[in-house]
């Protein structure tokens, strides 16, 4: 019996010695946080703060721990902790509100680095991990998770694909790449695709024109691609996916440090040379694609002599059409496909720098694209090379007015093998050169703590449509910590590029003909922003909500009926409209869960003057007037698992039909869900395992007449009553079932 005692007390004792304790506070300045998850990293353990603020851990062995605590609203933070035997440690940590990412910086809106919370324009930002949870590999699939944008196809045989904001079609959209507009005219057809999200930091979505700082193209809103900064980067990082459709993506990059300046080398190959055919029409349902590109990046110098400057270089080649085609049929009336090889290089920097004590910022890209492509018997064979060079200067004028100016200049050379760039009689081509010089500058008031105005005007030359003016206003109002109002108001335009616009439709040798008075495409866009924060004793919801009315007009048309032989284009007497409102909520709880969810109402639609003197009401095509988004988390941080549902809600669209088309003109009310599974495991290695499109939708009838893709037998009037033609444009949703994928990242600091 009394050994039995003394082992006891020896147990006790010297048990004792091993075992530590760890207690604190969590707070926020001067307020303690309650049920703030405390995380002790090594050990899987998590216990919560109290209504107090205060937690505490008990029988800690002697050891390195890394704490990690969170708190919905607030930046997590990560402390290394030092556990020594039989010590009792008092540990406080000091959270800073994070304001559901308002603190993130963003530099759409103004063109410079201020806060989200800060900033009179509403930018939505987009992590590279938010696209990661819905199992998609590029930015144009990535998109589809956005509330009010829309990825839409084009053409169900090659993909050709667009984006739409608040209901406006594609070409009213500008894609920027690190502030450059390095995606446009004859390169946003099939670049979208050649995005990988492994090149991606953030995105950010401005909705409404943005004109003033930015020029052509932003009519309907921009998507700005922010790449990885080299420095910030990890050390290796490895991406492999594959689907059960055999397709399969691969993207890798390894940073490298030289002496004050640092690397990035990225590479992307995407191979999918499965010939699929799910609805058995004869045609692939998808594209084959085999893509690859390399990307590099530099970053430099010091905080006034900063800069960067990245280059990426992007082959393709795609495939869409009857499953025994050949290259050998390339262009020919045997068996029908469209065939795009695609070249293409881009090169964008900046750089920082100073004259007399004043701070300039220098940006330039140049992006090279090269296509040899056909589409059935119709070669489309073009080269373009565009520049754009770009100065500004960021000065504070008093304690009240920060104020932004510059100018710039966008240059396009454009060559192909359609008439528009032919000579009048066909011997010999004329290349495009288009200049589009501007200059602009904004003011950022600071009218009151609370209040700050925006003032800002463009102004550009175009040869086709001589001098344009593009202002714009916007106001933040700011009444508490969890509130802001902003109201923006501005113009937006679009310089057509005339030989993009139907190229398809150029047969024999006509002229090109512009009217006099021809004016660039614009919009005018007003838009109310709501943005509310509320703190509960659970969680953190976060709302934001906008109102919005887009008027557009000048919209421009070729004609190719009024004279044989030329191409006239001129400005239609329609206009459209886009109104509407989105609302987009988070809300996360202090237990694993989190949720986003946003939906859009809107009406869009154009006005056609009628025979009669009228006007006719016509809903835009791909512009459904409900649609909803959807992510919803939760993470088994014992198990180092997460769990991600994604997915899209859309009502019935407006779509391309023929004359008797046979097929509704408008799509069903229809879903798209994912599901994703992740496992951490040591060393920065992350499994994940999904399956897209859960709920196995196939639109119908996504090709007309593919028994005859060259009409051949289109003038039977007894088989062929209707006179149908093959059309492959009706398109709404993805020609893909439910398919499962895996994959696995790597990434090493």
């Amino acid at each position: 019996m009394k050994f039995r005692l003394l082992c006891l007390f020896l147990f006790v004792c010297f048990g004792s010695l091993k075992a530590s304790e760890v207690e604190g506070l969590v707070k926020s300045d001067n307020e303690t946080l309650p049920f703030a998850v405390v995380f002790v990293q090594e050990t899987k353990f998590t216990v919560q703060t109290n209504e107090n603020g205060f937690y505490k851990i008990d029988n800690l062995k002697s050891g390195t721990y890394h704490f990690q605590v969170s708190y919905v609203g607030y930046q997590s933070v990560i402390r290394k902790v030092v556990i020594k035997e039989n010590q009792k440690l008092k540990l406080n940590f000091n959270l800073q509100s994070q304001a559901f990412g308002l603190n993130e910086v963003a530099v759409t809106g103004t063109m410079k680095e201020q806060s989200r919370s800060a900033s009179p324009v509403p930018v939505e930002i987009f992590s590279q991990k938010f696209f990661q949870k819905s199992g998609s590999t590029n930015l144009f699939e990535g998109l589809q998770m956005v509330n009010g944008v829309l990825p839409t196809m084009n053409c169900n045989v090659c993909n050709t694909g667009d984006i739409h904001i608040n209901g406006l079609e594609g070409p009213y959209t500008l894609v920027l790449i690190d502030g450059m507009p390095i995606v446009s005219a004859l390169s946003s057809v099939y670049g979208l695709s050649g995005i990988p999200n492994s090149l991606i930091e953030r995105v950010e979505v401005v909705k409404g024109p943005a004109a003033s700082l930015y020029g052509s193209e932003a009519v309907g809103g921009l998507v700005n691609v922010i790449t990885k900064k080299p420095e910030k980067a990890p050390f290796i990082f490895v991406d492999m996916m594959a689907h059960s459709t055999l397709e399969k993506n691969l993207d890798f990059s390894i940073k490298s440090k030289h002496k004050n300046a640092y690397q990035l080398t990225g590479i992307n190959l995407f191979h999918f040379l499965n010939r699929l055919d799910v609805n058995d029409d004869g045609f692939t349902d998808i594209p084959t694609q085999l893509r690859f590109s390399i990307f590099n990046k530099w970053q430099y110098g010091k905080k006034d002599f900063e800069g960067s400057v990245a280059s990426r270089f992007f082959t393709e080649k795609r495939f869409g059409g009857q499953l025994n085609f050949d290259d050998k049929w390339m262009g020919t009336d045997s068996i029908y496909g469209e065939t795009i090889y695609t070249n293409r290089f881009e090169l964008i920097g900046k750089q920082a720098y100073k004259i007399n004590n004043q701070a300039f910022n220098l940006q330039y890209s140049y992006n090279y694209h090269d296509q040899y492509s056909a589409y059935g018997t119709t070669w489309f064979i073009a080269r373009q090379h565009t520049g754009f060079l770009q100065n500004t200067i960021n000065k504070k004028l008093g304690l009240r007015h920060d104020l932004l100016a510059g100018a710039s200049l966008r240059y396009t050379w454009y060559d192909d093998n359609s008439i528009v760039t032919s000579s009048s009689d066909g011997k010999f081509n004329q290349p495009i050169n288009t200049y589009l010089p501007g200059i602009f500058v904004q003011d950022e008031i600071s009218i009151h703590t609370n209040h700050t105005l925006l003032l800002g005007l463009r102004y550009d030359y175009y040869k086709n449509h001589g001098n344009i003016f593009s202002p714009r206003i916007n106001y933040r109002f700011k009444p508490n910590q969890t509130e802001t109002w902003r109201l923006s108001v501005g113009n937006g335009f679009r310089v057509v590029n005339l030989f993009t616009e139907d190229h398809a439709a150029l047969t024999g040798s006509r002229t090109v003909i512009i009217k006099e008075e021809f004016k660039p495409e614009q919009s005018w866009n007003a838009n109310l922003n709501y943005n509310k924060f509320i703190n509960f004793k659970k969680g953190f919801l976060s709302i934001d909500a906008s109102m919005f009315y887009t008027f557009f007009n000048n919209r421009i048309q070729a004609d190719y009926d009024t004279d044989p032989n030329a191409i006239i284009y001129a400005n239609l007497m329609e206009h459209a409209v886009s109104r509407g409102l989105t609302l987009n909520t988070e809300l996360s709880f202090t237990f694993p869960i989190k949720l986003n969810a946003g939906i859009t109402v809107m009406e869009v639609y154009t006005m056609f003057p009628t025979a009669s003197g009228g006007l006719e009401k016509r809903q835009q095509l791909h512009a459904p007037p409900f649609s909803g988004t959807y992510q919803l988390s939760y993470e088994w941080r014992n198990m180092d698992m997460s769990f991600d549902l994604s997915g899209q809600v859309y009502s019935p669209m407006r779509l391309p039909i023929l004359p008797n088309d046979f097929r509704p003109e408008y799509s069903p009310w229809f879903g798209l869900m994912n599901l994703q599974v992740s496992k951490k495991y040591k060393k920065g290695i992350e499994a994940y395992l999904g399956v897209k499109n859960l709920l196995n939708f196939l639109p119908k009838n996504p090709i007309m007449r593919p028994f005859d893709p060259f009409d051949k037998t289109a003038n039977d009037p007894i088989n062929n009553p209707n006179a149908y033609t093959f059309d492959p444009s009706y398109n709404y949703a993805p020609m893909l079932g439910s398919r499962i994928y895996a994959g696995i990242r790597v990434t090493i600091r």
